[in-house]
């Protein structure tokens, strides 16, 4: 839902957490485990730590999902090693963050397809197709969820987008907040993928493709909008864009006129 919040300068609208995801154990599922995947990955134990101080009565219980093996090109811009390479990245993670924070979350080494069911409450993409993108708002585990918060990014800018599917546990919002695909939806166009330069088996050339830390700064600016939305159970803002070239971060509103303004220049690119 979303309430309406009169301040000095504007009205400003608020969307407003279920009750539900306050006072039960928040299933979070990450698919994808790779550059911004393990970012993360590594950022949502501070998060469950946070949540449990203060007050959170369970915290986080997150599935990490990805059946891709380290490759030694991986060793250079993910946080993996070469003592590593041919394992599974969501195994080597979830057993990473279990062994250093104490917890019990769970590693699974394979794809997300159309198949794919199991429950979650927030479901975070971390993929780096369009193709991938789409598979997920196809899974059962999509049209179950409460978000799906998806974050995606070129060389040197991105974004990060937390929406609520028009699901069963969605309908009744009184706003629902639209997701990536509503938003983008040539972000889901899997004929797009041609166009996009595939990563690169050359770890210099992966480099010159894509700017260091673009994956941690959209990471951690998704991971500060969660801690948000758990503290105080509000969010003026549901997503962002960061550009790395020009140092600048642009929030996504919590605003029904934004949204059609984007839906309309989806129709009709200029």
């Amino acid at each position: 839902m979303t309430t309406h919040i009169e301040t000095r300068s504007n009205r400003e609208i608020e969307h407003r957490m279920p009750n539900g995801l306050l006072q039960k154990k928040v299933r979070i599922t990450v698919v994808g485990c790779g550059g911004t995947g393990s970012a993360v990955a590594a950022g949502l134990p501070h998060l469950h730590q946070a949540m449990v101080a203060m007050g959170h009565p369970y915290g986080l219980d997150v599935t990490l999902i990805d059946g891709d093996r380290i490759s030694r090109t991986n060793c250079v811009r993910q946080p993996f090693s070469e003592s590593e390479i041919g394992l599974y990245k969501a195994t080597v993670l979830a057993t990473r963050i279990n062994l250093f924070w104490g917890l019990g979350w769970t590693g699974m080494p394979c794809f997300m397809d159309e198949r794919w069911g199991q429950e979650t409450d927030i479901l975070i993409g971390c993929v780096d197709s369009r193709a991938a993108r789409h598979a997920i708002t196809r899974t059962q585990t999509f049209w179950n969820c409460h978000y799906w918060l998806d974050l995606g990014n070129n060389a040197d800018s991105g974004q990060f987008i937390l929406g609520q599917p028009e699901n069963s546990k969605n309908r009744s919002c009184e706003q629902r907040l639209p997701t990536a695909a509503e938003l983008f939806p040539e972000l889901v166009d899997s004929k797009l993928d041609r166009k996009d330069k595939l990563p690169s088996c050359s770890a210099v050339e992966a480099l010159e493709r894509q700017e260091p830390f673009v994956n941690q700064t959209l990471a951690y600016q998704a991971m500060a909008m969660l801690a948000r939305l758990f503290r105080y159970g509000r969010l003026s803002y549901h997503g962002g864009f960061a550009n790395l070239r020009n140092g600048r971060t642009v929030a996504l509103p919590v605003d029904p006129a934004v949204w059609a303004r984007m839906r309309m220049r989806s129709k009709h690119p200029i």
